[in-house]
C-alpha cells in the first residue's frame, strides 16, 4: 500500500470513530469490508429524515470525495439537485479534508429549513392569534444574532434578575492524562447563558482548563423554533459536534459546557468521543433527552380549539 493510501486509511478510520461516537444509533455499518456506512439524519422536530450512505475510495480524502447516496422517499427533483450541489460545493471548498461531518451538518440544516417551511404553511391559521402573543422568544429565526440577543434580553430582564439555578457537574473522564468533565445549567434566555458563563468562570480550576467547549439550545414554544449557538474555545469543531449531539438527543432549555484539561498527549478523534460521552451522560442523568418532544406535545394540546356545543 502506498504511503498516501495509508494516510488516507488512517484518516478514514479516525473519521469513522468520531462519527460513530456522535451519531451512535443513527450510525450503521452497511459493509465493513467494502467500507460502506450510513448516517440517518433527522430534523429537530423528527418529522423529516434523510439517509446518507457513503463509501470511501482509497483516494479519500486526499484526492477524491466519498461516494454517496441520498435516500428519502420525498427527496426528488429540484430539492435533491439543490442538496447534491451543496454537498459537492462543500467538497470543493474543503478538498483534501475529511468532510462527512460537514455533509451531515448541511443535511441537518436542509431538513430544518424544510421542516420550518412546511410548518409555516400548516400553522398559517394561527397567525392572527400569534400576533397578539407577547414577543418573548418569538421570530428568532428571522433576526440577526445581535437582534436575537437584544430581543431576548429586553423581553426577559425581570426573569434574569432572579437567582440562577445551580449548575450540575458530571463525573470526569480521564484518558492519557487528559481529563474531561461536563457541566450543565437550565437556561431560557441568552442573558442567562451569559450569566451562567460568568459564574462558571469564577471557578479557578475550570477557568484554567485548556478548553471550555459549550453549546446551548433554547426552545421558543410559540414559533416551535430553537435559539442555539456553540463555542469551540480552541478545540476545532468541538462546539458544533456538541450542539449536534444535543440536537440528536432532542434536548432544550439547557447549556452544556465540557472542560478539557490537556495532559500533553494528543488523543486524536478520541477527544471528541470523550467530549460527547461525558456530555451525554450528564444530560441523561439530569433527564433532558426527549424534553422538546414532550413540550411540543403539551403545546399542541393547548392550541387545539375547543368544540362548541350547539344551542
Amino acid at each position: 500500500m502506498a504511503e498516501s493510501e495509508q494516510e488516507n486509511l488512517q484518516k478514514q478510520i479516525d473519521e469513522i470513530e468520531a462519527l460513530s461516537s456522535i451519531y451512535e444509533d443513527n450510525w450503521s455499518v452497511v459493509d465493513e469490508a467494502a467500507r460502506i456506512f450510513c448516517i440517518q439524519i433527522v430534523d429537530q422536530q423528527a418529522k423529516w429524515s434523510i439517509s446518507l450512505q457513503v463509501s470511501f475510495p482509497p483516494e479519500y480524502p486526499s484526492a477524491a470525495p466519498p461516494v454517496y447516496q441520498l435516500n428519502a422517499p420525498w427527496l426528488r427533483g429540484d430539492e435533491r439537485t439543490r442538496l447534491s450541489n451543496d454537498l459537492e460545493e462543500i467538497y470543493l471548498k474543503n478538498s483534501g479534508d475529511c468532510i462527512l461531518f460537514l455533509w451531515a451538518q448541511k443535511i441537518q440544516d436542509f431538513l430544518q429549513v424544510k421542516s420550518q417551511s412546511v410548518g409555516a404553511a400548516q400553522d398559517a391559521g394561527w397567525v392572527a392569534e400569534e400576533l397578539e402573543v407577547d414577543h418573548f422568544g418569538c421570530s428568532l429565526s428571522n433576526q440577526s444574532p445581535l437582534q436575537q440577543v437584544a430581543l431576548k434580553e429586553s423581553s426577559s430582564r425581570n426573569s434574569d434578575d432572579m437567582e440562577l439555578p445551580p449548575m450540575a457537574h458530571g463525573e470526569p473522564i480521564t484518558d492519557r492524562r487528559s481529563t474531561f468533565q461536563a457541566h450543565l445549567a437550565p437556561v431560557v434566555t441568552v442573558n442567562q447563558v451569559k450569566l451562567h458563563l460568568q459564574k462558571f468562570y469564577e471557578n479557578k480550576k475550570i477557568a484554567n482548563a485548556t478548553h471550555n467547549i459549550y453549546a446551548y439550545r433554547i426552545y421558543c414554544e410559540d414559533k416551535q423554533t430553537f435559539l442555539q449557538d456553540c463555542e469551540d474555545d480552541g478545540e476545532t469543531a468541538a462546539g458544533g459536534r456538541l450542539l449536534h449531539l444535543m440536537q440528536i438527543l432532542d434536548v432544550c432549555n439547557v447549556m452544556v459546557v465540557v472542560s478539557r484539561w490537556y495532559g500533553g498527549i494528543q488523543l486524536g478523534p478520541d477527544r471528541f468521543k470523550h467530549i460527547n460521552n461525558c456530555a451525554r451522560n450528564l444530560l441523561v442523568e439530569q433527564g433532558y433527552p426527549g424534553m422538546r418532544r414532550e413540550m411540543s406535545k403539551t403545546t399542541s394540546k393547548s392550541k387545539k380549539p375547543k368544540n362548541k356545543k350547539g344551542k
